[in-house]
């Protein structure tokens, strides 16, 4: 198998090789016409020698010699000319291979970027939600209780966090597994569980409403969207409000509805929100970063799914995920 550094050895040897090519191609095609430019005018500019007394002319040998005859003061402006314009044009056909051998390099830079703002996006909330337990597990050891609990489910987050950076680099990759069956209930109640500390910090109750379809999805991708979805709807609740994620089974489909009590999205932004880095008004708990949306709609792309705003109000915000569901 071909490591990564080898193919990036590769991606970069042959962006330099076109680059060589097409700047070698140019300028032996800019030479090649320069030359004959200079050729013509030279001939066109010159006079057989004795032409100076009416003697002869271009093509005449009637003269005193066959040997053509250049001033230099009436050639040398067009060998000056052409060697600039020779200059100018070598160095654009150099920019625009360069640009061009240069793109997949880029591309390549961006998926880095990218990878790294994902991923430290996606880490962000299991974190959060292992410090809450810790400190949860800290009080009860500071008051003499069982931390057993506790621990089993830090071990679960632990493992959970696992399963997610493995998600995150196949996806880095473009690998998008559809063989793969994920139960939706089990998808649900992962995610609430693992979200439920930060909601009880936020004052905010959960509620489920489950079905017994699987979609086309690795458990642990279908984890990380409703995640992403919940721990939205999380923030942006007042204390006291109840966010509710439901599943029902269509046909082909599985709907899946995350609802808040928030203070709903403008109709202006509800593509927007969708967008990397796109972030929505601050709810004074943990800072966004406008990328939660973003990949869950990257994600479902990929699984031939959906994400929309389904409905928004200023009592709340409903986000519909569609996603296809094999019939049994």
């Amino acid at each position: 198998m071909t490591s990564p550094e080898a193919a990036d050895r590769r991606r970069v040897q042959r962006a330099a090789f076109s680059v060589g090519v097409w700047v070698a191609a140019a300028s032996a095609i800019v030479i090649a016409l320069g030359v004959s430019v200079l050729v013509a005018v030279i001939l066109l500019r010159a006079r057989v020698e004795g032409d100076e007394h009416g003697t002869g002319f271009p093509g005449d040998h009637r003269g005193s010699g066959d040997d053509l005859v250049v001033d230099v003061d009436r050639v040398l402006p067009w060998v000056i000319g052409l060697g600039i314009l020779g200059v100018v044009v070598l160095s654009l056909i150099a920019w625009f291979a360069a640009r061009r051998a240069v793109r997949p390099l880029g591309e390549a830079l961006r998926l880095q970027r990218n990878f790294v703002a994902d991923a430290s996006h996606e880490l962000r909330t299991p974190l959060t939600t292992l410090t809450s337990r810790i400190q949860i597990a800290q009080r009860r050891l500071e008051r003499g209780g069982d931390v057993a609990e506790a621990l089993d489910q830090l071990r679960s987050d632990a493992d959970a966090m696992n399963d997610m950076l493995t998600d995150l680099l196949m996806a880095a990759e473009g690998k998008a597994d559809t063989t793969a069956l994920a139960p939706v209930g089990e998808a649900m109640d992962a995610a609430v569980s693992r979200l439920q500390p930060l909601a009880d910090e936020s004052g905010v109750t959960l509620e489920v409403f489950s079905t017994d379809r699987a979609v086309r999805m690795p458990l642990p991708t279908l984890t990380r969207i409703l995640m992403a979805v919940v721990d939205n709807a999380i923030q942006h609740s007042p204390r006291g409000a109840v966010v509710t994620i439901a599943a029902a089974a269509t046909r082909d489909d599985v709907e899946i509805r995350a609802s808040d009590q928030g203070s709903g999205i403008d109709p202006a932004d509800a593509e927007r929100i969708f967008e990397r880095f796109a972030r929505g008004s601050e709810t004074g708990r943990r800072r966004g970063f406008g990328l939660g949306l973003a990949l869950v709609r990257d994600v479902l792309t990929r699984y031939a799914g959906r994400i929309e705003v389904e409905s928004t109000s200023s009592g709340g915000t409903t986000f519909l995920i569609a996603l296809p569901s094999p019939r049994v």
